[in-house]
């Protein structure tokens, strides 16, 4: 099992210093992974927990975080695909991906919120559809050495894209959501799936739909990477846990245990908190209390 930590680049935290040191603590720890969320506009719940507070952009605070650590992967969880130009993140993503020395792990999903769909004026009721080609493009761009594509969204040839990244055939594409329509598009697109909030038990169903999507793409669940968001806490001796990864150690290890056994790779965790002190603590108590038992 690999474990992965979400930096809080989205809490508001008025000192960058305090978002980007929170990368470099969890190489420091063993952590396998770092992650950002994205958002662009504050809407929503964003805007009901943030008011004006910063939600720095993604790339950047990934970008910053690749330069100040040296082993751990670079994730996005998730990228909102139809918020953005696909040739163009087609470009940073490979430009990050060659930078960091082939650590690049790109989440993807169709987001959620209409009013920020909206005020980016794009089309919420197609972004299925978007995403779906924005991935293709990408996969196009990275690996032909004359991409062409025409597609609903975008047609282009006659043109070269460079630098091409590391990793080959090219940066793993994990599709996020939990729907059928998501589970579809990783078993078509994706190279990982990456649900969010979702039990062992949940999971297990889940994955049975996914792999009869998978067969009929002609793939198994080999072909796909799995790997879970959750929320994480570690709490004292004798506390009842408050979700699957929310609880005292020895908890937190049987809930790891039961994700493995369902097929989970990666373990990729986020704290709902601006305090962070408290973040320091609970990688550390997760680092040290959990992390070398589960992988032992």
């Amino acid at each position: 099992m690999r474990f992965g930590f979400i930096v809080p680049h989205n809490y508001g935290l008025k000192r960058p210093e305090d978002v980007t040191r929170v990368a470099v603590r969890a190489e420091e720890l063993g952590f396998d992974s770092v992650w950002v969320n994205h958002h662009v506009l504050h809407a929503g719940f964003i805007l009901d927990r943030l008011g004006d507070k910063p939600y720095y952009d993604s790339l950047t605070v990934l970008t910053y975080a690749s330069a100040l650590t040296s082993r751990v992967r670079l994730g996005t969880s998730v990228l909102v695909l139809p918020y953005l130009n696909p040739i163009v993140l087609a470009k940073t993503l490979a430009t990050l991906d060659v930078l960091s020395g082939g650590r690049v792990i790109a989440g993807v999903g169709v987001g959620g919120l209409r009013h920020e769909s909206d005020a980016l004026g794009k089309d919420f009721e197609r972004r299925g559809a978007y995403t779906n080609e924005s991935i293709a493009i990408m996969k196009e761009l990275w690996t032909a050495a004359d991409p062409a594509f025409d597609g609903e969204f975008f047609s282009f040839s006659g043109v070269k894209f460079s630098p091409k990244p590391v990793q080959k055939p090219h940066p793993p594409v994990w599709v996020g959501g939990q729907s059928n329509a998501a589970l579809r598009r990783a078993a078509r697109l994706g190279d990982g799936w990456h649900p969010t909030a979702i039990t062992p038990e949940q999971l297990g169903e889940r994955l049975d739909y996914l792999s009869a999507r998978l067969d009929e793409s002609g793939r198994t669940m080999a072909d796909l990477t799995v790997s879970v968001r959750a929320e994480l806490d570690v709490l004292a001796a004798g506390s009842e846990p408050q979700g699957p990864m929310q609880g005292t150690p020895d908890h937190l290890l049987t809930s790891v245990e039961s994700y493995a056994a369902v097929g989970v790779n990666e373990m990729i965790f986020a704290m709902s908190t601006d305090d962070t002190s408290r973040i320091d603590r609970v990688m550390e108590a997760f680092a040290t209390q959990v992390m070398p038992r589960a992988r032992g």
